[in-house]
């Protein structure tokens, strides 16, 4: 039987026959599943996505998968499970110190990377410092990506959620547009051009979780 997580999961790998095997398996247990072929798409999905954790194969066409991790770890502590042939000790020796949370050789289990899975993200979320997050009748839960007012469900977009994570997250914090936009647009160039995106993201989502929208903060 599946299990409700509604956890997004991104799988980079450039053999088709493995990106199909894991979509099957990470679907039956709840996930949703995004799937990215080359380095590049890989980078775009990571934050377009919005992945609560990436598997990751070394072996990609056109960079280095260690390369990937590095560019990843500069915005986002997203865990990254990588998924490879290579088996030597300093493949995976150097792939961790890149900031790659665990490595995983093929062939593999579906139960072990399940296994890996959940324990890289326990293992994030007291960085995130609880996984309920409360402010008045509003609830989110990290780990099932659920956000409810007074028990009854609101459906948001995935930049919707994240951002809002990232604001009760930062309770009691200012956060300026650049950092905000940083962290959810991975932009910290062409401020002006991209923060129409922030105001009409924040629009939308005072217009689901605030019973007075319009109301001036």
């Amino acid at each position: 039987m599946a299990e409700q997580s509604n956890l997004r999961i991104l799988v980079v790998d450039d053999e088709k026959s493995i990106r199909s095997f894991l979509k099957t398996s990470l679907l039956a247990y709840g996930f949703d599943v995004f799937e990215a072929v080359k380095g590049k798409e890989a980078l775009a999905e990571s934050v377009s996505v919005h992945p609560d954790a990436i598997i990751l194969d070394l072996g990609l066409p056109d960079m280095d998968g260690r390369e990937v991790i590095v560019k990843i770890r500069k915005r986002t502590k997203t865990p990254i499970i990588i998924l490879s042939v290579r088996d030597d000790p300093s493949e995976k020796i150097a792939a961790l110190d890149a900031g790659a949370d665990d490595y995983l050789t093929k062939p593999f289990s579906v139960g072990e990377l399940l296994a890996r899975l959940k324990a890289v993200m326990r293992r994030l979320l007291p960085l995130e410092k609880k996984q309920i997050l409360r402010t008045g009748k509003l609830m989110v839960d990290i780990m099932s990506r659920r956000v409810t007012i007074e028990d009854k469900q609101v459906d948001l977009s995935p930049t919707e959620y994240d951002t809002l994570k990232l604001l009760l997250l930062n309770s009691g914090k200012v956060l300026t547009h650049k950092q905000i936009l940083r962290e959810i647009w991975d932009k910290t160039e062409d401020y002006e051009g991209i923060l129409h995106l922030l105001r009409v993201t924040m629009s939308n989502l005072r217009s689901k979780i605030e019973p007075n929208p319009d109301r001036t903060m």
